[in-house]
């Protein structure tokens, strides 16, 4: 039986294995279906500080091995997570991550403080990569300067692990990585979706309201994994990968790629039990390669 606790900065795992932001909601919305202390963490669906309505339907297409979304951070708010959700989730004993989105700098900031005064939530995932949002989000995380500013402000009063989740939408994911490092980032989360569209033909017009809207599911897995490759390669503090995962060997190809934890998004839509089917997977995979623990895969690419 290997070891599959695994340490992201502050952070202890149980395993390597979360739940990405938008795709389980606060995770009690699956709380019958999944042993919710199980799971390495819970990333909760993107919290901005005001809330958010999100984008005119319609607002997701299904595509070939993918899906478009363009809900745009639809949300109640930082507060009514604290005042209404925090309580349901902060005695169920696994790694409470809380995404955090904004519109300006000040917002991301504002959003964090607030965060950063729940004893049960360790962690922040700042998300500076959101292509559904038309203030904020991308915005920040496409130049250096962009992501590199809002971590530097975000940092200065979180205390605990920061994450950032990176966009995959820019040239160079890479020298992002290297930015946010520099500004304080605990670890990295990569890919949110591609920017991408879908055109209804008969219709003759776009099929989301947006236009165009992010592109998830096993489609984008290469691409996701191409990055995280690339990024392991140019930092120092731990990558969490994600992009297309629907099974225990994508999870492993990632971790050998350089990834020293997962998420898996999209597929929590096909099978609500696919988390656990990967942390058995995983488990077994190191047993049958002879691997003590799951962070020896982290980066064993030959």
């Amino acid at each position: 039986m290997a070891e599959l606790s695994m340490r992201i900065a502050g952070l202890t795992l149980k395993n390597p294995v979360m739940t990405a932001s938008g795709t389980f909601g606060y995770g009690l919305e699956y709380a019958d279906l999944t042993d919710l202390p199980s799971l390495g963490g819970i990333v909760v669906k993107g919290t901005t500080l005001e809330p958010r309505e999100g984008n005119p339907y319609p607002r997701m297409a299904e595509t070939p091995s993918g899906m478009l979304n363009a809900v745009g951070l639809q949300n109640r708010g930082v507060d009514s997570f604290i005042r209404t959700i925090y309580p349901r989730i902060k005695e169920i004993d696994t790694n409470w991550i809380v995404n955090v989105s904004g519109s300006s700098v000040e917002t991301y900031v504002a959003c964090a403080e607030k965060i950063a005064s729940l004893e049960r939530v360790p962690a922040i995932e700042l998300n500076i990569s959101c292509p559904n949002v038309k203030q904020g989000g991308m915005a920040f995380g496409v130049t250096v300067e962009g992501a590199a500013g809002v971590v530097r402000a975000v940092r200065r009063v979180y205390p605990k692990t920061l994450i950032v989740k990176l966009s995959p939408n820019v040239t160079d994911v890479a020298e992002i990585a290297r930015a946010v490092e520099g500004e304080g980032a605990d670890a990295v989360s990569l890919i949110n979706t591609l920017l991408a569209m879908a055109v209804d033909v008969e219709k003759r017009c776009p099929v989301l309201s947006t236009v165009t809207g992010g592109l998830s599911g096993p489609c984008v897995k290469p691409v996701a994994l191409r990055m995280v490759w690339q990024v392991a390669r140019a930092v120092r503090i731990p990558v969490i990968g994600m992009g297309g995962i629907a099974g225990w060997k994508d999870a492993v190809e990632f971790m050998l790629a350089g990834a020293s934890a997962v998420q898996i998004g999209t597929y929590n839509f096909v099978d609500p039990t696919v988390s656990a089917k990967v942390i058995r997977g995983i488990n077994d995979y190191c047993d049958r390669h002879g691997f003590a623990s799951a962070s020896e895969l982290t980066g064993a690419l030959l």
